[in-house]
C-alpha cells in the first residue's frame, strides 16, 4: 500500500512492485485497499468478505498477467529487466500486433499482384477466411481482433468449430481455410512477431473426394450431341479440347498461337508452362484437338487460340450440356481434366508418371488424386497377363 496517500474514505493506493535481478519498479494497481484488510505479509486481503474476495482476485489477475509477459519477454528476448517487464506489462512503447490487422495488411499487398503473379481465385480465398475471422471473433471472443501473441492451439481448434458449425463448411473446405490461417501465422513467425507456433499439435486432413470422370462412350456421346446455339457449341468444343490435351481452363483461356509449336518429333505440340503451378506442360496435339484449332482459327482476338468465355458462363453451359446427354456426373470444366487423365491417359496404358509431367504436376501424388483406374482398363490388364502366364500355368498343371 501507498502510504501517505489516504482517500477520503481512508483507503490506500494499491501497488505493484517488482524486483528481477536487484533492480525495482513499481506502478499503480488502479485500485484503493483498506488498509485494515491488507495482510502485508502474504501481499493479500484477509478474511473472506465480499471485498476482500474481490480485492484478491484483481491480484491475482495482475500476478498472472505479469508473469505471461515475463514468459514472452524471456521466449522473445532471453532476457528480462524489471523495467521492460513493467513496460510490457503497462504496454508502454510495445505495439500490439493483432491478427487482422496482419491479415489485412497481406490481402492488400496480395491485391496488388492478382492478374501478374497471383490469381484472383486465391485472393478471394484469403479474403474470405479474414471475413470469417472479423465474424468469429466477436461471435467467439466477445472482442474485435486479437493479438498474435494470444493465439494458441485453444483458438485454432475455436476457429475449426466456428466454421464447421456455424459458417457449415465441410471438412475440405475447413482444410483449405486453415491452409490459409497457417500462411498468415507463418508470416509473423518468420519475420520474429510471433515466437512460437499456435498450430504446434493442431491435426486435420482433407477427406478423399471420388473425381468425376467421363468413359470413352459418353465422351462420344459429348462429340456427337447436337447443341441448340453457337455459344454450346463453342463451350463442348472447349471442354472436349482440355478432354484431349489435359489443360485447366485457365490454361486454354491464356493459350496463344506462339505456343503452338512444331516439336522435335515433327509433330505439333502446346509448350506452355501451367498458370497454377508455373511448371512445364509440353502436349503432344492429336487429331481432335487440332480440327478444334482450326475450326476457330481467327476469331479470338490477341493472338489467343479460342474466344474463351468466363468460367462461371462455361461451367453453367457445361451443366446443362450435361442433362441434355444423360451424364450421371455433374459436368463442369475441371471434369474434362480428369478425364484425360482417367479415360485418355492412364486407361491407354500411359505411365503415371507421364501423366504427372503433361499435366503439370508438381508432386506424382496430385496425379494420383486425378487418376481413376478404370474396370475396363484392369479388365484388360489382367487379360494381358493372362496371355504372357498361360505357359507358366501349363507347367504349373503338369507338375501337379
Amino acid at each position: 500500500m501507498k502510504k501517505g496517500s489516504e482517500k477520503p474514505n481512508g483507503n490506500l493506493p494499491l501497488m505493484c512492485r517488482i524486483t528481477v535481478d536487484g533492480e525495482i519498479k513499481q506502478f499503480s494497481c488502479k485500485m484503493d485497499v483498506p488498509p485494515r484488510l491488507w495482510d502485508v505479509k502474504n501481499n493479500r486481503a484477509s478474511g473472506k468478505s465480499v471485498e476482500a474476495q474481490r480485492i484478491n482476485l484483481a491480484v491475482d489477475k495482475i500476478r498472472v498477467e505479469v508473469n505471461r509477459r515475463y514468459q514472452e519477454l524471456m521466449q522473445t528476448d532471453g532476457y528480462v529487466t524489471a523495467a521492460k517487464l513493467k513496460d510490457a506489462y503497462l504496454g508502454i512503447g510495445v505495439k500490439q500486433e493483432t491478427l487482422l490487422k496482419l491479415f489485412e495488411q497481406h490481402n492488400a499487398e496480395f491485391e496488388k499482384k492478382v492478374g501478374h503473379s497471383r490469381a484472383q481465385g486465391t485472393f478471394t480465398r484469403y479474403r474470405t477466411v479474414c471475413n470469417h475471422i472479423r465474424e468469429f471473433l466477436p461471435h467467439t471472443y466477445k472482442r474485435e481482433d486479437i493479438p498474435l501473441k494470444e493465439l494458441n492451439l485453444t483458438f485454432i481448434n475455436d476457429f475449426e468449430y466456428f466454421l464447421r458449425t456455424e459458417k457449415k463448411c465441410r471438412t475440405n473446405t475447413v482444410w483449405g481455410y486453415m491452409i490459409v490461417l497457417k500462411h498468415i501465422v507463418s508470416i509473423a513467425r518468420n519475420d520474429g512477431r510471433l515466437p512460437f507456433n499456435p498450430f504446434a499439435g493442431y491435426i486435420n486432413s482433407p477427406e478423399s473426394v471420388d473425381r468425376g470422370y467421363l468413359t470413352q462412350t459418353e465422351i462420344q456421346t459429348l462429340m456427337n450431341a447436337p447443341m441448340k446455339n453457337a455459344t454450346h457449341e463453342l463451350v463442348r468444343d472447349l471442354f472436349v479440347f482440355s478432354v484431349f490435351t489435359g489443360l485447366a481452363y485457365s490454361d486454354v483461356k491464356n493459350l496463344t498461337a506462339d505456343r503452338l509449336q512444331t516439336f522435335f518429333d515433327g509433330n505439333l505440340w502446346i509448350i506452355t508452362r501451367r498458370k497454377k503451378t508455373n511448371t512445364e506442360s509440353n502436349i503432344r496435339l492429336l487429331d481432335v484437338p487440332k480440327r478444334i484449332i482450326e475450326k476457330y482459327k481467327g476469331l479470338a482476338r490477341d493472338g489467343h487460340v479460342f474466344p474463351v468465355p468466363n468460367n462461371g458462363s462455361c461451367n453453367k453451359i457445361l451443366k446443362d450440356i450435361g442433362r441434355q446427354c444423360g451424364f450421371k456426373v455433374r459436368l463442369t470444366y475441371h471434369v474434362a481434366r480428369h478425364t484425360n487423365a482417367t479415360t485418355v491417359l492412364l486407361s491407354h496404358g500411359v505411365p503415371i508418371e507421364t501423366v504427372s509431367r503433361l499435366l503439370g504436376h508438381t508432386n506424382i501424388k496430385t496425379t494420383q488424386i486425378y487418376a481413376k483406374i478404370t474396370a475396363q482398363k484392369i479388365s484388360q490388364d489382367m487379360e494381358t497377363l493372362s496371355h504372357k502366364l498361360e505357359d507358366m500355368e501349363k507347367n504349373i498343371c503338369r507338375a501337379i
